[in-house]
């Protein structure tokens, strides 16, 4: 039987995702998916609009069988370690078959030799990107032109193509190219026999503030409508009715929208009651930002994470580098606990968000063919990872719009979503 994974956050599930699921299983040619979906904090270093839970419900809705958890400490890094612990997971299960991505190339016919070739250049790529990094670039651009020199200086000295290299150049500018990339690097890091496919990203951009299409918008267009005068109801065209509901519901009970100012005060008294030396401490805390924030605290006319960001923002450093920062330093993630050696370790456990009925039968599967614990109640596991976890989602549930004890410690007592 064959069994797609897709990597999501549904940030919420929206048309275009319900696109990409359907055609997932009609190339891979599937008879059911398994989702790895990040927590309640995402890749960018932001908050979900509503808990991992609700997100895990509509996954359900929308035709997942199996949703596992990414923990947070792959959910909130740079692309290679996201890739790494999403990939990971997949493979552990025993039971999918093929990788199925969003991608702006539509294609792997460019992808997957270049995957090839910088899979097995980790320390000469690490270099290039400290040299990109030196010159003052972002990490994303300065990874681009890294991997664009590799090209144009493949391993064995042969002659290069400059061509070829700033053909990888802007094919990896695109955001959804640059992550599928890094899914194929880890697949191949692996030895995994997942097979990789791509579907090409339709209607709007990962990062568009506007809707794309008459049906389809980025899950940032469709939070700016929900965030708006709108409401939900200007956002109805881009998400199924089921999303909807459970945003309502969500909504209703207090326990969304969930925005980086819904954490200001916890995260303003961190920063406030820090030394340097304790700031730098955190991990994505470097080349001396414990001193930049220091310095810009005193000059904000409000202590709001927005004004906070705009502040520390630089060439060099992108919103999601300060994001993800800030996300480390409100949840207390130490340099040691995600360093690149921990994190090549991959996660220690597969924990289990949601199943449907088919997904019960894969449960079961899983139990002969999966390489790493399977966790359906929180409170019967012990790994540090889990400790991260459920430290996180304590920490979101605490600054929902109602605070509730019961929230707060939800991930204790809370069994695996079922429709």
């Amino acid at each position: 039987m064959n069994v797609v994974g897709l990597i999501v956050e549904y940030n919420p599930f929206h048309n275009g995702h319900a696109y990409h699921m359907a055609e997932a299983k009609r190339i891979a040619e599937a008879e059911a998916v398994v989702a790895v979906m990040s927590g309640d904090f995402l890749q960018r270093g932001e908050p979900a609009i509503v808990s991992k839970w609700a997100r895990a419900e509509m996954a359900l809705h929308a035709g997942a069988d199996l949703v596992l958890e990414l923990p947070v400490a792959y959910a909130a890094q740079p692309a290679e370690w996201f890739a790494h612990g999403a990939a990971a997971l997949l493979d552990a299960t025993g039971i999918v078959s093929h990788l199925c991505f969003g991608s702006e190339a539509g294609t792997l016919a460019e992808l997957q030799p270049l995957a090839r070739q910088l899979a097995g250049e980790s320390g000469a790529l690490k270099a290039a990107i400290a040299e990109e990094l030196a010159t003052g670039a972002s990490y994303p651009a300065a990874y681009a032109a890294a991997a664009a020199r590799s090209v144009a200086a493949p391993p064995g000295g042969g002659p290069g193509s400059a061509a070829g290299a700033a053909a990888a150049r802007a094919l990896l500018e695109q955001p959804n190219n640059s992550l599928g990339l890094h899914y194929l690097i880890a697949l191949q890091r692996l030895g995994s026999g997942i097979a990789p496919l791509t579907v090409r990203r339709e209607g709007a951009g990962y990062r568009d503030a506007v809707p794309g299409s008459a049906s389809i918008a980025s899950a940032t267009a469709i939070r700016g409508l929900i965030a708006g005068e709108g409401g939900l109801s200007a956002a109805a065209p881009y998400i199924p009715p089921y999303t909807a509901e459970i945003l309502a519901r969500e909504f209703r009970s207090g326990r969304g929208p969930v925005t980086w100012e819904s954490f200001a005060a916890p995260l303003f008294h961190r920063l406030l009651a820090s030394s340097r030396e304790t700031l730098a401490e955190h991990h994505e805390v470097t080349e001396g930002l414990e001193f930049r924030i220091k310095k810009m605290l005193p000059q904000l006319q409000q202590l709001t994470v927005e004004e906070l960001l705009e502040k520390l923002k630089t060439k060099r450093y992108t919103y999601t580098k300060l994001q993800r920062m800030l996300l480390h330093i409100l949840l207390q993630h130490g340099k040691l606990a995600m360093a690149p050696e921990a994190l090549a370790q991959g996660p220690g456990y597969l924990r289990v968000l949601a199943f449907s009925r088919k997904g019960r039968e894969l449960l079961k599967q899983m139990k002969a063919s999966a390489s790493l614990p399977i966790v359906t109640r929180a409170a019967a596991f012990s790994h540090p990872g889990l400790e991260l976890d459920i430290q996180a989602a304590a920490a979101y549930a605490n600054a929902m719009p109602n605070r509730n004890d019961s929230e707060i410690f939800r991930d204790f007592r809370q069994p695996p979503i079922t429709i």
